[in-house]
């Protein structure tokens, strides 16, 4: 018997037509626009329970939800509902009904190829149909048994102008099907015949003999479809990354312009500035006269064992560097100088100091100074200091005399460094700072350091700083002599430091065998940048007037703006 919503006394009972079982499942989203699908038969082998129907639809849930009243609708039912039947309450959905779902999934069924429309004049009513399939299975696996029945209908896959056939008589109709085709029909065989022929016609098709080479056709056809679409993806992506490429060339050159513009506008104001400065300048008849840098053996055009001496004459704004003349008189390496006054004082390994007069650029003395090569010269207090091995000799100068007034003594190895800061001399010798009252030329504290002995010393405001052979800079507090940061960064000895202050910072600079010179913040002893010009090993270094002047082994002194 068919009815439309179940009923006890009926052995198998039909209601309206429900979704397939993937409308079986439970749905996180439902949506109203969603097209109805086709209705599709079901018959319960037996009666549902009344508790398993929605009071909405009468018929079994689909979907089931629980909504804020406490009660169970199918889904579609609550959401195009506005009231609950029982309680007259506002419906709104909660949460899938699980348990509900479960016991759905449990009841039995006909196959849909065991059921035909009922003759009831009822829409979407089935019954169960005799010559159809036989068997009943649970709803939560009826798609697995339908899509495998006998009775499902098939069509002919040779012809499709075949009668319908059911899945179980397909096989016998194969054989004796009039309209089975060769295999490779896609490659262009034209053969159409049946099961006895089709046999016959294989032993004789020029195709299978191909069969092997086709198939590999196919598949290295099939891997270059394959390429071809992760080649186009790839396209895709690249259009895709041009095309935020090309923007973000657009907005650089918006800012490019915007940059240029303004460097215009400063390039305008610092024209007119320097029209400015050129008319006051001469207006007060200013000139400003040249001034001299003495350099030992450090600059391309010095030879042997001589002097280099750099002419900078400032002309209003233009600056220009060439050697004026080479100093001979020395018969070893020069290793020092030092400038006190209208004198230059330079040290050789030759064991003197040869006085020069900076005005004329004449040498005006010679002073055989110690015993051994004169490392490092430093004048302070109308003084001049020479470091030699384990030894520093003080002399008073007098004219173009230096009178000899003391030998400072105790030191442990080659004195490489003498840096005079205020009332105080720093000499480095073997991991050894020694620091000297210059007013009574008595040593007051010794700093220890490691990494060698040390090449350099420098003096700021509140840090005593020194370079070692072991590529090591030590950094000591000036008033508490602690030892506050060892820098590193450099890989060969570090030959030289010099100083630069300004109100608003200090900088050191360090220069190294490494080839290298390497600038030092010390508000946070960082470096912050890494000077690479060089052709070999930096040597020496001096600072002024904002300039920093650096020679090396290459033979070039190097001119940076600060």
């Amino acid at each position: 018997m068919c009815i439309g919503t179940p009923r006890r006394s009926d052995s198998a009972i039909s209601v309206r037509s429900l979704h397939s079982e993937s409308n079986m499942s439970l749905r996180s989203t439902f949506s109203l626009h969603e097209e109805e699908e086709e209705p599709e038969p079901l018959v319960f082998a037996e009666q549902p329970s009344v508790k398993l129907c929605c009071q909405l639809c009468c018929s079994v849930f689909k979907d089931p939800v629980i909504t804020t009243c406490g009660h169970t609708f199918c889904r579609r039912c609550a959401l195009t509902s506005e009231k609950c039947p029982v309680d007259n309450a506002k419906l709104t959905v909660v949460v899938n009904n699980i348990a509900v779902a479960e016991q759905i999934g449990e009841l039995f069924i006909h196959c849909k190829y065991g059921c035909r429309p009922a003759a009831s004049s009822k829409p979407a009513a089935f019954e169960v149909d005799p010559r159809g399939c036989p068997f009943t299975i649970k709803l939560s696996v009826r798609k697995d048994h339908e899509s495998s029945c006998d009775y499902r209908p098939v069509r002919c896959p040779n012809n499709p102008s075949c009668p319908p056939l059911l899945k179980m008589n397909l096989e016998a109709h194969l054989k004796e099907c009039e309209h089975i085709k060769c295999p490779h029909s896609k490659y262009g065989c034209t053969f159409i015949g049946n099961q006895d022929t089709y046999e016959t016609h294989l032993e004789m098709c020029k195709f299978e003999g191909l069969k092997e080479f086709l198939q590999q056709t196919d598949d290295r056809f099939h891997e270059m479809q394959v390429a071809m679409a992760q080649k186009d993806q790839e396209i895709a992506f690249l259009r895709s990354m041009l095309g935020k490429l090309s923007e973000k060339i657009d907005q650089l050159e918006k800012n490019l312009e915007l940059k240029f513009d303004v460097l215009d506008e400063n390039q305008s104001k610092l024209s007119e500035d320097l029209m400015e400065f050129r008319r006051d300048a001469s207006m007060l008849n200013v000139r400003m006269g040249p001034w001299v840098l003495f350099w030992p053996g450090a600059v391309k055009g010095s030879a042997g064992e001589g002097w280099c001496v750099l002419l900078f004459s400032v002309w209003d704004t233009c600056t220009t560097y060439k050697c004026q003349k080479t100093l001979e008189g020395h018969d070893g390496i020069v290793l020092a100088l030092c400038i006190q006054g209208n004198k230059l004082y330079s040290g050789s390994a030759d064991c003197t100091i040869i006085v020069w007069d900076i005005q004329n650029l004449q040498k005006v003395n010679t002073i055989r100074a110690h015993d051994n090569p004169v490392c490092t010269l430093v004048s302070s207090h109308n003084m001049l200091f020479s470091g030699s091995l384990k030894a520093i000799k003080v002399w008073d100068i007098v004219g173009t005399e230096l009178k000899l007034k003391k030998e400072l003594t105790g030191l442990n190895h080659w004195v490489r460094a003498l840096v005079a800061s205020q009332n105080y001399l720093y000499s480095g010798s073997y991991q050894t700072i020694k620091i000297w009252d210059i007013r009574n030329l008595e040593c007051v504290h010794v700093l220890q350091t490691s990494g060698g002995s040390v090449y350099s010393i420098a003096v700021t405001n509140h840090h005593i700083v020194c370079g070692t052979y072991e590529n090591l800079i030590h950094v000591w507090d000036i008033e508490t002599k602690e030892q506050v940061r060892t820098l590193t960064g450099h890989v060969g000895t570090v030959y030289a430091l010099a100083v630069i202050s300004t109100p608003d910072q200090t900088k050191v600079f360090s220069a190294s065998y490494d080839r290298s010179l390497r600038v030092w913040s010390m508000d946070n002893m960082i470096c912050t940048q890494t000077l690479l010009r060089h052709q070999g090993s930096v040597t020496a270094l001096a600072v002024s007037r904002g300039r920093l002047f650096s020679g090396a082994v290459d033979s070039t002194v190097k001119v940076w703006t600060c």
